[in-house]
């Protein structure tokens, strides 16, 4: 094989869609994929290419420093595309040590671990780190988050992800580590975990169950289709800059209302049901703490500098979501049933 990449949280969301990218598009990498599988890291996400020869999969946690320097010490990465975090802002409220631990402690151990095996010789080594736009706080009514925005993170999960990147940024300034960071708006396709907005929503249309939506429903994001957000990670890792940052979005502004009201339109299309049928089932709850207004990302830098363009529009994705999801039931129960845990067992048994 030419290269070697480890992929870390390859079997959650985002994660499995970069494992499929770089396992299908450069047949000459070995693609080792590391995962903890946590309650969002599910194999079934993986089963297309899980016999691929040049495909590998690795249970560990990322917080486990040893076990994590022993496998770089054993496969001998050339790249390391960093997925693996805590990413709810919920579990992060109730919970925001665990997110210390995953995504600043882990981070950190990955990039000790990248700088030991490769001992000051940097030629042909990239440590890709992905996050957030919520490291950047919030944006009122107008103005895009640029590369050059300063850190205002307000919630634990944003922390968290701040400090990660602050340490990548410092491996690179202190120990001349080759890196390069992304910074991505809202991801949303098929796969998602249903605790996340739109795949929530789907799960509740199909069992007729509330939309829970937060205050007013008026809180912004920008979007970005998952298959795209991988293709913006490919070119990055591949093309990018050293030492440099990149924002990925999706081109898509949303209002939370607006966008669950979109959601139900398409639902209550494919599935026959009236138009409003689903929209009935809108519930509006109290909201979280420390909610930011508005998300949304400036991506001129990476469709100037690496020609980045969105595949599709929001509308159009959500449509293939949507689809996903209706011809994916099995996997979606498997999901909210806790079946899909057993999967590593019964497939990686021995």
């Amino acid at each position: 094989m030419e290269k070697t990449i480890c992929i870390t949280g390859g079997a959650g969301f985002i994660g499995s869609h970069v494992v499929r990218e770089f396992v299908k598009k450069y047949p000459h990498y070995r693609i080792i994929n590391i995962d903890a599988l946590t309650y969002a890291g599910n194999l079934e996400n993986l089963r297309d290419i899980e016999q691929e020869p040049n495909y590998s999969f690795v249970k560990a946690d990322i917080t486990d420093a040893a076990h994590i320097l022993s496998i770089f010490q054993e496969y001998q990465p050339d790249g390391v595309i960093h997925l693996a975090a805590e990413s709810h802002v919920d579990r992060s409220i109730t919970n925001p040590t665990a997110f210390v631990m995953t995504n600043v402690i882990g981070t950190v151990n990955l990039l000790n671990a990248a700088k030991e095996i490769w001992k000051d010789n940097y030629e042909g080594k990239r440590f890709h780190h992905v996050s957030t736009d919520e490291v950047f706080g919030a944006l009122g009514d107008t103005g895009l988050f640029t590369e050059d925005t300063k850190y205002d993170p307000h919630s634990p999960y944003s922390a968290s992800k701040a400090s990660s990147d602050h340490f990548v940024r410092a491996y690179h300034d202190t120990y001349g580590l080759p890196i390069v960071l992304t910074n991505c708006s809202n991801n949303y396709g098929p796969n998602h975990f249903p605790e996340k907005l739109i795949p929530l929503c789907i799960h509740n249309i199909l069992n007729e169950k509330p939309l829970p939506i937060y205050g007013d429903g008026k809180y912004t994001r920008d979007w970005l289709f998952v298959i795209d957000h991988a293709k913006a990670i490919d070119l990055v890792y591949h093309q990018g800059k050293n030492g440099d940052s990149y924002n990925v979005g999706g081109f898509n502004e949303w209002q939370n209302i607006d966008l669950v009201k979109e959601l139900c339109r398409q639902m209550d299309e494919k599935l026959g049901r009236e138009e409003g049928t689903s929209a009935k089932l809108i519930a509006f709850v109290k909201d979280r703490p420390g909610h930011d207004l508005r998300y949304a990302i400036d991506a001129r830098k990476i469709n100037q500098e690496l020609g980045y363009q969105p595949s599709v529009t929001f509308e159009q994705g959500l449509s293939i979501t949507i689809d996903w999801f209706l011809n994916n039931e099995e996997w979606l129960n498997n999901v909210t049933s806790g079946d899909y845990q057993g999967y590593y067992e019964k497939q990686y048994k021995g």
